[in-house]
């Protein structure tokens, strides 16, 4: 079984969203024996954002690519290729203004390739990666799910939610640790669900 770790957080050793990953891999591991991991780190080794270098290719051109068109397609290649290799994915997402960080979103935009991890047929569109589960290991520094005006303010967990069921991906489970800037009473409790989270997400 191969598992992909990746890690999207700035904030290196401060991190929850890192200490939760490294949580679930070890857990995974544990309950799954013989599970390869290959580890990626976005903070470190992000990809560029998304340009017509990197797009050109996606378009059907295959003659005349400049040298930087084929640098970026080269890129994206590496990265798809290693995400539809995988039969497990975890994310580290922690929660940037609402959103994701700009150098996770910045390896979906290169993940996110037409014949590769989705299709258009006559139906719309469909998933083309299948089979995988993807854990998500998700950390806010205040807590939007429990009301009506958090969740509409929320577009972490939502956005990967629905971009991996675009990629055909149904098995998307989440580790959430919310609040953690909350005190350290709030952070303990954050922790110990997630804990819980991984606990049920990583069993045999």
């Amino acid at each position: 079984m191969q598992l992909l770790h990746i890690d999207s957080s700035i904030t290196g050793d401060a991190s929850v969203s890192r200490q939760l990953t490294a949580q679930v891999v070890e857990a995974w591991k544990a309950s799954h024996p013989g599970t390869q991991v290959t580890y990626l780190d976005l903070a470190v080794n992000a990809p560029n954002h998304f340009t017509m270098d990197a797009m050109a290719p996606r378009t059907g051109q295959t003659d005349g690519l400049t040298e930087a068109q084929k640098r970026e397609n080269a890129v994206s290649e590496q990265l798809v290729s290693q995400f539809l290799a995988a039969d497990v994915v975890v994310i580290g997402a922690p929660f940037y203004n609402f959103g994701i960080p700009t150098q996770l979103k910045a390896w979906i935009d290169r993940i996110a390739q037409p014949g590769r991890t989705f299709k258009y047929g006559v139906n719309g569109p469909e998933g083309l990666a299948q089979g995988k589960t993807v854990i998500v290991a998700s950390a806010r520094g205040g807590v939007y799910s429990t009301s009506a005006g958090g969740q509409a303010m929320e577009h972490q967990e939502s956005y990967l939610q629905t971009v991996m069921g675009f990629f055909g991906v149904t098995d998307v489970r989440f580790v959430r640790a919310e609040g953690v800037a909350m005190g350290p009473d709030a952070k303990a409790q954050a922790l110990a669900a997630a804990a819980e989270h991984t606990r049920q997400h990583t069993a045999a």
